[in-house]
């Protein structure tokens, strides 16, 4: 999104806008008024007496309300405006936009008042793409209200925009011809709806899952979700900041599938990915679950509910697997992309499986674990049965659909994430080395819930012999004696060893797959200056031929994997090196306002003041809001054991005392505190890594 873009959220409904309201965009550009993967407005211009607006300021009220403060022409010291305009804008299922023009002046005003609205109808991946449209555009005027449409097939879409004050109307806009007495002002109310029409019929949004609610009603339903959640209180002042805007970032992106039963789970980020994302969804619940609970168990239940049943090459989907993307725009209704849904990702049926078990652990809900028996028990054998491609008892990935599939399928999924230390590109199948992690530690997990809720010890022994064989042959397959850190994949027919040093080892630590004796070389390669640039650990080393401080996934710093990185350092005992991971992360979010975006380049700390922005990050993103939550967590130590929380702060000390308070779980509420020091124990282990 360019600079000075103002944003409004909710759900997978958003709008992007310039600082004066307007929205004027290309077909590569993500502004304008998306909704369901569709774009329902990429014009939205106010002109006054055919001048435009210049904003003096813009008072972003809530992530569904903002307030743009204007003035016709162009603002300069040398003009005193006579008029001035007032964009109060909110977001539901549609936009509600108030206009209000004041007379400053000694003398009444006629005013031509002008909104020119339009619609390319764009799906969001023509947007990514900069793709043509192929069906045909409609404009009509009908009595009170403009109606912009467009049609391929059976896909119609319908933009209504009404105002609830007489109007000329034409198929550009509407126009406003006002007397205002002097001190005086005039105002209106536009109404944009976003309409399905199936069959001929149209339906409005709110009869596919979205929901009306008035900014009262929204107002109520952020204040009871930070209500709920654990109170901070810490003397670093910008912990709290970051604390709240996570919080709400994550009450942003809320999302309500119609399968959902009207219960919200993350949407992935803004504007991309305002959608159903395994992965993401995944990782967040489990960021978030010792916070917002609910958030899991939404997760769970719509994802088993989505959970692949068929063999199917176009969508990558296998019985037992757990989708990667859902979309909901014209690509997907016509088979142009393959995510409707797609299941083209070889580590979120694993993780689903975490989340369940890690779900029960923190609620005690036990009726959900024994709801989702069979889910769970389909992504194990998913594992077993169809991700082991390269027949050597490894979760692979080699995407079907060779023509819109993803090829990389582990959570750096760009082109070039995977490579040798050379910069050659491996070939497939791929097994990297945090899947196998994950499987290490769903299979674990399984067999406590199969021990302890499903009654069948048998097949827990057997999940328990099977995650102890996986780790003795991981530990042998894929570690580099002489580099001493375990290769970031093996690769291709030979299986062969790609031996970049790159983040994903970091996500081994806290699937407890890591011997006890290769621990510390593992950390000391990620605390060393080639992968940590001082605000976090990079995805890639500096050593590495595809080294890149900008590159997606080749040297950028990601939030969220640092928060697991650091949660696994804390099981493996480094409590130093995972409280200087949470110094490092949380000091970048004061550089962007408490908000983490997706990503921020991988310069190194001295070199500059603050952390460079990546250039096109999702920002919110569910997984970087998650970021500060599962920080907290593994700086004050606190795991659920049995029908207690334990606690075992290891906090850096510029942050001074800190303490969570009513942290939701089995037990009830209860608190959790610590105080900063200078010097931390550097091996207190939480327990056992082949514990919980």
């Amino acid at each position: 999104m360019s600079d000075g873009a103002v944003t409004l959220l909710d759900g997978n409904t958003f709008l992007v806008s310039t600082d004066s309201g307007d929205i004027e965009a290309t077909l590569a550009d993500p502004a304008g008024l998306f909704s369901f993967d569709t774009r329902y407005l990429s014009t939205w211009v106010l002109t006054v007496d055919g001048m435009r607006l210049s904003s003096l300021s813009v008072d972003d009220v809530q992530y569904f309300e903002t307030r743009f403060f204007l003035v016709p022409g162009a603002a300069t010291v040398y003009v005193n405006a006579e008029l001035s305009v007032l964009r109060h804008r909110t977001l539901s299922s549609g936009l509600v936009e108030d206009v209000t023009v004041i007379n400053h002046g000694e003398d009444p005003a006629d005013v031509c008042v002008r909104v020119d609205a339009g619609s390319d109808f764009a799906d969001l991946f023509d947007v990514k793409n900069a793709t043509a449209k192929k069906g045909t555009y409609l404009k009509r005027v009908e009595d009170d209200h403009l109606v912009l449409g467009y049609q391929r097939e059976t896909f119609h879409r319908e933009t209504v925009i009404r105002a609830n004050q007489p109007a000329q109307i034409d198929e550009h806009g509407l126009t406003f011809t006002v007397h205002i007495e002097p001190g005086q002002e005039w105002s209106t109310r536009l109404q944009v709806e976003p309409i399905f029409v199936v069959r001929g019929r149209s339906v409005p949004l709110v009869a596919r899952g979205a929901t009306t609610r008035t900014i009262d009603d929204m107002a109520a339903e952020l204040h009871r979700w930070l209500e709920q959640a654990p109170t901070l209180e810490t003397d670093w002042e910008p912990l709290k900041r970051t604390y709240q805007r996570s919080l709400t970032d994550l009450a942003a992106l809320r999302f309500r599938p119609a399968v959902g039963g009207g219960d919200s789970m993350p949407a992935a980020g803004l504007p991309w990915f305002m959608t159903m994302f395994g992965r993401d969804s995944i990782i967040t619940s489990l960021q978030t679950v010792p916070f917002l609970p609910e958030l899991a168990a939404t997760t769970i239940r719509v994802l088993a509910r989505w959970q692949g049943s068929n063999i199917d090459d176009f969508r990558d989907e296998d019985p037992g697997r757990i989708l990667h993307e859902i979309r909901y725009g014209e690509t997907a209704a016509f088979g142009e992309q393959p995510h409707s849904p797609y299941y083209g990702t070889a580590d979120a049926t694993a993780l689903f499986v975490i989340l369940l078990d890690e779900y029960e652990r923190w609620s005690g809900d036990a009726t959900t674990v024994r709801q989702f028996e069979h889910a769970a028990r389909a992504a194990i054998t998913w594992i077993d049965e169809y991700a082991d491609l390269m027949g050597n008892g490894y979760v692979s990935y080699q995407r079907r659909n060779e023509q819109t599939g993803l090829e990389n399928q582990c959570w750096k999924d760009s082109l070039d994430s995977i490579s040798y230390r050379d910069g050659r590109l491996p070939g497939f199948p791929r097994a990297t080395c945090e899947l196998q992690g994950y499987t290490y530690d769903a299979k674990r997990r399984a067999a406590r819930l199969a021990r302890q809720f499903w009654n069948d010890p048998d097949y827990a022994a057997r999940l328990e012999r099977d995650a102890a064989d996986l780790k003795r042959r991981f530990n042998r397959d894929f570690w580099l004696e002489d580099r001493q850190y375990y290769a970031v994949a093996l690769a291709g027919p030979g299986a062969d060893r790609v031996d970049a040093l790159s983040s994903n080892i970091g996500h081994l630590l806290g699937s407890g797959i890591v011997d006890e004796d290769k621990a510390e070389a593992v950390v000391t390669h990620l605390m060393s200056p080639a992968m940590y640039s001082g605000w976090g650990v990079r995805t890639l080393a500096t050593t590495e031929r595809r080294y890149n401080p900008v590159g997606y996934h080749i040297g950028t710093v990601w939030p969220f994997e640092n928060s697991f990185i650091a949660w696994g350092l804390r099981r493996y005992g480094f409590n130093e090196e995972a409280a200087r991971i949470a110094s490092g992360i949380l000091d970048a979010a004061t550089y962007f306002q408490g908000r983490l975006p997706e990503a921020f380049a991988g310069y190194p700390r001295e070199r500059t003041r603050y952390p460079v922005e990546y250039p096109t990050a999702c920002s919110p993103q569910a997984w970087s809001s998650g970021t500060p939550l599962l920080l907290l967590r593994t700086m004050l130590g606190i795991e659920p054991v049995d029908e207690n929380m334990v606690t075992n702060p290891a906090i850096p000390a510029h942050i001074g005392h800190l303490q969570l308070l009513d942290i939701p779980g089995r037990w009830g509420y209860i608190d959790a505190y610590g105080r900063g020091r200078d010097r931390l124990t550097h091996r207190r282990r939480m327990g056992p890594p082949d514990q919980k």
